[in-house]
């Protein structure tokens, strides 16, 4: 009897371990074939979508009142930055913003960059005539780590992808080869920030306080502009590289 028991319940521990070993990988499955869509549980969160995979609708210039008439397009269920292989004077679109301020929220993102390429996601941005985005808003850096030389400069690897570009590196840097897809997460609340890619947490920043505006002034950002804890804008960077973004998704607080 002991070991028709033991025969039992090992059973139901294989059945278990087996459901749920199936049913994660199954979940990652329907989001890379599925992109552009919202799951239940992030339809329940609140979650919605800021990119339908087909239309450029509620993206326009930063500073601007449309969408680029050039440098950008939707490709294959992506907002594609189209390369012009100038560097950091940026492409033929420029960067672009979503048409909302946001605040306390949860984004989340898919991304992919080209060989040996460059871009950002921002947010908090203002939009001030004259003035790039990047005077205002943090950077959620993207980067080739590999083909790009940017990955080895800055201090502690803190303008590799993921990173606070400039002030903060992302640790453990987990970030996948080039042509693969990043899954980026950052989350606001109440002043504290925090970066999350492909699943894990890679920092964490507190707005307003003493070291926050340490770091700052220690970079090259103004400390009078730079990183406020207040209503702005999302942006995605225009630095003259092809990068692919979509499956972008968001829930305020």
């Amino acid at each position: 009897m002991k070991v028709r028991y033991i025969s039992f319940f090992a059973s139901i521990i294989f059945v278990l371990a087996m459901a749920f070993s199936c049913r994660q990988p199954a979940e990652r499955t329907a989001r890379e074939v599925d992109p552009n869509t919202l799951t239940e549980q992030e339809k329940e969160e609140g979650f919605v979508l800021l990119f339908d995979g087909e239309t450029t609708t509620g993206w326009r210039s930063y500073n601007g009142e449309t969408f680029p008439e050039q440098g950008w397009v939707v490709e294959d269920g992506a907002l594609r930055c189209i390369g012009a292989g100038t560097g950091e004077a940026g492409g033929r679109g420029g960067d672009i913003v979503y048409d909302k301020t946001f605040k306390d929220f949860h984004l989340k993102l898919d991304w992919r960059i080209s060989e040996g390429g460059n871009s950002g996601i921002f947010y908090l941005g203002r939009e001030i005539e004259g003035r790039p985005i990047w005077h205002t808003a943090p950077e959620f850096q993207i980067l080739d780590n590999d083909g790009h030389p940017d990955a080895d400069r800055g201090v502690d690897g803190n303008r590799k992808a993921a990173s606070l570009y400039d002030i903060l590196p992302a640790n453990p840097q987990n970030t996948r080869p080039v042509g693969e897809w990043n899954h980026a997460e950052i989350i606001v609340y109440r002043g504290s920030v925090f970066h999350r890619q492909n699943g894990e947490d890679v920092l964490e920043y507190h707005l307003g306080t003493s070291a926050w505006e340490a770091m700052v002034e220690e970079s090259k950002f103004d400390v009078d502009l730079f990183g406020k804890y207040i209503e702005g804008v999302i942006g995605l960077q225009d630095h003259g590289d092809d990068v692919w973004f979509r499956s972008i998704r968001i829930r305020e607080y």
